[in-house]
């Protein structure tokens, strides 16, 4: 019965309920320990463990195996534990990210950070030497070795030190040229390209495929090239068939039955790029970040056919600006200063086209594009200020990568180079079928949808790109590039405190009166006294014009001791004539 001033009901019982609800439960445990009893069942009492006895053989090792069990039953629940609570802790994270929008910003930037840190750590575990010697490792495990080169510039991402280190080892492996990213150039060069590479090694003309293909694209891609259509720029690669009988080529002639073929070439020319095109799925890592392959990778393409993926060509720190900047292994996120890794390359490049190219007006220096290029893509920092390093990786990615249409043209006249003799391009036309690898490369280039001369940027090539292959050389290398960086900053000292005093003169020059330039042009030495007659004609000579004055700034003598007034100026009385009052 509820009280009437208080709102909950009381617990309190009488006392005759009580007991008689406490004499049915005793009622109804008899009856259960009753039943017990008649079934026999053993007490639910645990008895104790008796332990291992004493004439037990092996006693030590069973008691050391059962304290490890604890210990790793105890690691276990501890690790359970752990789990549960970083569960829970998400959980109360995603909540709190629903609910305030400014702890999202927050934990992103914290990513973001995480992020950079992540890769300065993999680039620290994973050093130049390593990649050297995976490098090695795949030039020495190849039968026949492929050289990636980017056809906007195929000369620049060449290495003599590769091609000298493969065709000098034992086994007479061959050299194979991949003339990739095609869909970037002119067809006319292209086929020029295609022409002056071809003197001295099998070139072939491919466009990788920069997505997944499944298995009925092979299906498409013979009968859009039945149609003559020409072909999109990313779904779809070409060249890869070519490529495929090239090889063949090689194992009939040779008569082998597998051969391993290793793919080798600079940062961002697609060598993961060319495999995953010939194994038509995504079998290696590919991404628009530098030197993501660090390791060798075998990938079975056919029967015949086994692949190695290689780490890039390390560039020697001796190249120029322009080639250690498009062609260097360190991340792009992870350089410290963009702006000054973009300037060598505007230079080699014609204003106009990037204006175009851009759709930024004209420009001066590498700074004023990058600032004008911040503003255009809305790359801003608190207060408006644009953000030039961020402008600056956008370009190094576009370059790179393949958003940017550029091409170099190649040299009027051919030379084979040192290491390269006619015997090694007369060996390399015969291990191959170079007859069929020309109609292939020509059936390609019709193909493929390439952009005009006019909307190409001209690019000046600096030449042959030097890698390191050897670890002990990298010490050496990177010293004098450390004297030559200084030797550079003292010349450009020079050169700009000889421009402001050249500057400094001139404005003097202008501002100086006639008397002061005739002052400055007099040098004047003690000599004898003049005669009458030499005085009277420089008393008939006239002061010339400024403009005829040549001057001379240099002054043996000081101001001061110049000459002395008093002995030039006295004249002598006794060749005086004295007149007759």
């Amino acid at each position: 019965m509820k009280r009437p001033k208080l709102k909950k009901a009381s617990k309190r019982l009488s006392c005759h309920k009580r007991f008689k609800i406490q004499k049915k439960i005793r009622e109804h445990k008899r009856k259960v320990r009753k039943e017990a009893k008649k079934q026999g069942s053993k007490s639910k009492k645990s008895r104790k463990d008796p332990g291992i006895p004493n004439d037990a053989p092996f006693k030590e090792a069973i008691l050391r195996e059962a304290e490890q069990r604890k210990q790793n039953l105890e690691e276990l629940k501890q690790k359970q534990k752990l789990a549960r609570q970083k569960e829970v802790a998400k959980k109360r994270k995603l909540e709190a990210k629903k609910k305030d929008p400014e702890i999202n910003k927050k934990q992103q930037k914290s990513a973001a950070l995480k992020q950079q840190e992540k890769v300065a750590k993999l680039e620290e575990k994973t050093p130049r030497k390593s990649l050297c010697s995976e490098l090695n490792k795949v030039i020495n495990a190849s039968d026949v070795v492929l050289e990636v080169v980017d056809a906007r510039d195929p000369l620049g991402h060449r290495c003599p030190q590769v091609e000298q280190a493969v065709l000098q080892s034992e086994g007479k492996k061959q050299l194979v040229l991949v003339l990739n990213k095609i869909d970037l150039v002119p067809k006319e060069n292209a086929e020029k390209w295609l022409k002056y590479l071809g003197n001295e090694f099998p070139v072939v003309v491919f466009k990788s495929s920069t997505q997944l293909q499944d298995r009925t694209m092979e299906q498409k891609k013979n009968s859009k090239r039945k149609t003559g259509v020409e072909l999109s720029h990313g779904n779809i690669c070409t060249g890869d068939g070519s490529l495929l009988k090239l090889l063949g080529s090689y194992c009939r002639k040779q008569d082998v039955k597998s051969i391993k073929v290793g793919v080798v070439g600079f940062p961002n020319v697609g060598k993961s790029s060319i495999i995953n095109s010939l194994k038509k799925m995504r079998a290696c890592h590919v991404g628009q970040a530098r030197g993501l392959t660090r390791f060798m990778q075998e990938v079975h393409v056919d029967k015949r056919i086994k692949v190695l993926d290689s780490p890039s060509i390390i560039a020697s720190p001796s190249n120029s600006a322009v080639a250690l900047s498009l062609r260097n292994v360190v991340d792009i996120e992870a350089l410290k200063n963009p702006t000054a890794v973009v300037e060598p390359i505007l230079k080699n490049c014609n204003n106009q086209q990037v204006m175009l190219q851009y759709n930024v007006p004209n420009f001066r220096t590498s700074l004023e594009f990058l600032t004008l290029l911040a503003q255009k893509r809305s790359m801003l920092k608190k207060g408006g200020i644009p953000d030039t390093e961020k402008a600056a990786k956008l370009i190094l990615y576009d370059w790179t990568g393949a958003k940017v249409s550029y091409h170099t043209d190649p040299p009027e006249t051919h030379q084979l180079p040192s290491y390269i003799t006619a015997n090694l391009v007369d060996e390399s036309k015969r291990s191959f079928n170079t007859a069929e690898l020309a109609k292939d490369n020509v059936n390609t280039l019709k193909v493929v949808r390439c952009p005009n001369m006019a909307s190409s940027i001209v690019f000046q090539s600096t030449g042959p790109t030097n890698g390191l292959l050897e670890e002990g050389n990298m010490v050496e290398e990177m010293q004098e590039q450390e004297v030559q960086e200084e030797d550079d900053g003292k010349s450009v000292d020079q050169e700009n405190s000889e421009a402001e005093y050249a500057e400094i003169d001139q404005a003097t020059d202008e501002k100086l009166t006639d008397g002061c330039l005739i002052a400055k042009t007099l040098q004047v030495k003690q000599t004898e006294i003049p005669s009458k007659k030499k005085q009277q004609e420089s008393e008939k000579i006239t002061v010339p014009s400024q403009k005829h004055i040549s001057i001379d700034f240099t002054c043996e003598k000081p101001m001061d001791d110049a000459y002395d007034f008093n002995t030039d100026y006295v004249e002598d009385l006794s060749t005086v004539p004295i007149s007759s009052p």
